[in-house]
């Protein structure tokens, strides 16, 4: 294999567990209750990865893959958070209570053997 072919082969298997990593965690929401509204949302300022129902309100998800825990939650910056800030605002935009829809930010983390824990209020906006 060449550089460029070894490292779009990275690329694919990495994209490949990034997509098996959400559905885990959809998969986790819709069993406690939850409905899912969308999957990676793209807006202006970037994707959110789930968008979950609860309620009138929302749960905005930003689902993280990594070896270990540790290691997914130290890959979530705070420019990102940003950018999924921005990019709940504009999803908020087509809700019926705009921006007074009641909203939490979670963080979903999955380890390399397919463990989950999520965070539920991670972060807000500050």
């Amino acid at each position: 294999m060449t550089v460029t072919s070894t490292r779009q082969h990275r690329g694919k298997v990495a994209f490949h567990a990034g997509i098996a990593a959400e559905n885990r965690i959809a998969q986790d929401y819709e069993r406690r209750g939850f409905s899912i509204a969308r999957r990676r949302w793209r807006g202006k300022g970037g994707e959110i990865d789930l968008v979950i129902r609860d309620g009138a309100g929302l749960i905005f998800v930003e689902v993280k893959q990594s070896r270990d825990f540790a290691r997914a939650a130290q890959s979530l910056s705070a420019r990102q958070m940003q950018r999924i800030f921005q990019s709940a605002e504009e999803y908020l935009a087509q809700e019926p209570n705009g921006s007074l829809t009641d909203v939490r930010f979670d963080v979903a983390l999955v380890d390399g053997t397919g463990a989950t824990q999520i965070i539920e209020n991670a972060f807000g906006h500050g």
